[in-house]
């Protein structure tokens, strides 16, 4: 008996029994309780967080938000911190996202299907696991010593750790944009090229605005990574020291930075207890900094979403 005939007497045996599918409940009651618990934990994480922080926006309002960074509680703010991370949402995508999607057009339309580009590919994805403290290292080793080797005083500066979580996120960018590029339907392509379109043609003014959303969607998961990352910034030279934002541009690319991560660490391993309260107000602060560039990203994405 071949199997195919195996395979249709065993389904049509089940569709007799008329039985309960007790495996397929089982395992959708397991998957009901594996959200729940997603969504309880993160209930409780943001309801101690708000419970602890917005007092804090209740007693200071504005001048949290507004004030330098400061060793007393009453006068510590996080307004370095907020110039800072808007710096990096800028600078981080404008490093890691043409790159990586360049990449990805390359591997998906134009790279041969050969052993090496198979490699390539593997590569690309074992990279998005390494931890982020190994890019931590490579930025010290490599943009922290070439800015110092170039004269930027010891390197130590907000281009050192922006180019550090650009590398620590090309990997991602790379396959969600790899992945939204092959997710184009052929038939677009075979199109393109039935009506003489060349290549290059074919991918600026079909597959690249085709992926448009998918790519897009790369790109908030990016952004929302860096943003949110402190042990590669501690090893590139983040600091909770001065972080002068009065000056020209060149100075403050090339001076000493902090960002909203690193001051919610500092903050966090302080004894006063004051400083609690204010790590949980920081943590609010940065993720609406986090919601507020991500909803740009989807509201970019969802202009350009199509149906296939």
């Amino acid at each position: 008996m071949s199997v195919s005939a195996v395979t249709t007497s065993s389904v049509q045996r089940s569709l007799r029994s008329g039985g309960r599918d007790w495996a397929g409940f089982v395992f959708e009651i397991v998957l009901l309780l594996s959200l729940l618990f997603a969504l309880v934990t993160l209930f409780v994480l943001l309801a101690d967080v708000l419970a602890k922080g917005l007092p804090v926006f209740a007693e200071r309002g504005l001048d949290f938000l507004t004030s330098p960074l400061s060793s007393r509680p009453s006068q510590a703010g996080v307004a370095q911190g907020i110039i800072g991370t808007l710096i990096m949402a800028v600078l981080v995508p404008l490093f890691a996202f043409p790159v990586g999607v360049l990449t990805a057009v390359y591997l998906e339309e134009y790279a041969p299907d050969n052993r090496l580009t198979r490699l390539i590919t593997v590569n690309i994805r074992n990279l998005a696991g390494v931890p982020s403290v190994v890019y931590g290292l490579l930025g010290l080793a490599v943009f922290v010593a070439a800015f110092a080797a170039l004269g930027f005083g010891n390197g130590r500066n907000i281009l050192a750790g922006a180019l550090t979580l650009a590398v620590l996120v090309l990997p991602l960018v790379i396959i969600t944009a790899s992945e939204a590029i092959r997710a184009v339907p052929s038939t677009i392509r075979e199109a393109g090229f039935g009506i003489g379109a060349s290549h290059w043609q074919v991918v600026r003014t079909l597959i690249l605005p085709s992926a448009a959303p998918g790519i897009l969607t790369g790109m908030v998961l990016a952004l929302s990574r860096a943003l949110g990352e402190t042990a590669p910034l501690i090893l590139a030279g983040a600091v909770m020291g001065s972080f002068s934002t009065g000056g020209s541009l060149g100075e403050i690319l090339t001076g000493p930075y902090t960002v909203l991560p690193i001051i919610v660490y500092d903050w966090a391993r302080k004894p006063q207890a004051d400083f609690r309260e204010l790590t949980s107000a920081a943590i609010i602060v940065l993720l609406a900094v986090t919601l507020f560039a991500n909803a740009i990203a989807i509201l970019l994405r969802n202009r350009y979403v199509r149906e296939w």
